[in-house]
């Protein structure tokens, strides 16, 4: 049919130039957001653009709901801009026959955003917990670069190599201070590698000398040694040995409802709930006095999708804070915009207004003189 075809593809090509918009966006911010953390020493210089793609991943449920409710609005309130809607009522079509174009055009939509909700979603926030975790879990001689200073993990040591190997196990001319209470340590050495006993990471230092001061007395001892053993990390705590609930599979958070797990359940599959509102919303934001403009309605709309998604956000803190559950909100917030969105199409589709709602003697004073 004409009338369908020629609505999708005009929803076709605002979705597209809309998604490629917003996600350079959040990209580009994203990525400003990563170098930043990589400049602080939370995430490793060289996994920057896999931390930013998993990150944009996981953002990806969010531009594709913006971009489909945008393109909606758009493209309907230039068909109301440009008097098509003039034409389509005109031959009998109704704003309510706009809901099955509509639909049939974004149900891939909800497919893509449904996967990316239910299990794209909490496997990059894991990727991303596993990469820094993997980073912040390397041992100090890993931690820096030749020729350079580095504070180790705990702040109390700082490591200095001349050269290092290839696979970073040990390096030349190391220098390593630390600090422990009022003991104050100075270490070189001609070599140092890893090693681990048990669970725990050592360094383990040949042919240098150990300075020991005392700040409090300033009484200083020297030692040299052919061999040192330098204790680096403690039962190192294994990766994926802890996941909050974003990383959390879906099966997982069903198998253990627990108030935290209710809330991240609660939050994805309203991401879903949420597209499908969206859409509806649109249609019935759309409509636009021509002489008026589209910057009103597309500033109202945008209105509507950041309040919708901060209600989102406010109850998944609520389900987890144990104030409400979670199925009474998921019903109380998505089925009441629901129901919101289906009157406000309804109130469209018959074309009232309030002047319908008063008694037509008060609409018309001079009826009865």
């Amino acid at each position: 049919m004409l009338f369908h075809s020629s609505l999708r593809k005009d929803l076709a090509r605002n979705f597209g130039a809309t998604l490629l918009i917003l996600a350079t966006i959040v990209m580009t911010i994203i990525l400003i957001r990563t170098l930043g953390q990589a400049s602080r020493g939370s995430v490793n210089p060289s996994e920057v653009l896999l931390v930013m793609g998993f990150s944009v991943l996981g953002q990806m449920t969010t531009i594709i709901t913006l971009s489909l409710f945008i393109a909606c609005v758009a493209t309907l309130s230039r068909m109301y801009g440009e008097s098509e809607m003039v034409i389509w009522f005109a031959s009998g079509q109704g704003l309510g026959q706009f809901i099955r174009p509509l639909f049939r055009f974004a149900w891939p939509i909800f497919l893509v955003i449904a996967l990316l909700a239910l299990f794209v979603w909490p496997w990059s926030h894991q990727q991303i917990q596993d990469l820094r975790q993997r980073f912040e879990k390397r041992n100090d001689v890993e931690r820096i670069a030749p020729g350079q200073f580095q504070e180790s993990a705990g702040g109390n040591r700082v490591f200095f190599i001349d050269k290092d190997s290839p696979g970073q196990t040990w390096g030349n001319n190391v220098f390593v201070s630390s600090r422990d209470g009022r003991l104050e340590s100075v270490t070189t050495a001609s070599q140092g590698r890893i090693e681990f006993v048990g669970s725990d990471r050592f360094l383990f230092l040949e042919n240098g000398q150990h300075w020991l001061t005392n700040l409090d007395t300033g009484e200083t001892r020297l030692t040299q040694f052919e061999r040192y053993q330098l204790l680096i990390d403690t039962d190192m705590v294994p990766i994926n040995s802890v996941r909050s609930s974003r990383q959390s599979s879906t099966l997982q958070l069903i198998e253990q409802p627990s108030l935290s797990n209710q809330a991240e359940l609660s939050w994805r599959v309203g991401l879903l709930l949420t597209a499908v509102n969206m859409v509806l919303l649109a249609l019935a934001l759309s409509a636009v006095n021509p002489r008026v403009g589209r910057s009103y309605h597309l500033g109202l709309a945008l209105f509507v999708f950041v309040a919708y998604y901060n209600l989102l956000t406010v109850g998944q803190s609520w389900i987890s804070a144990g104030r409400v559950g979670a199925l009474p909100f998921v019903l109380a917030l998505h089925g009441g915009i629901l129901a919101l969105a289906l009157v406000w199409l309804g109130w469209r589709h018959m074309n009232w207004s309030w002047r319908n709602l008063w008694p037509s003697t008060l609409r018309t004073p001079g009826a009865l003189s």
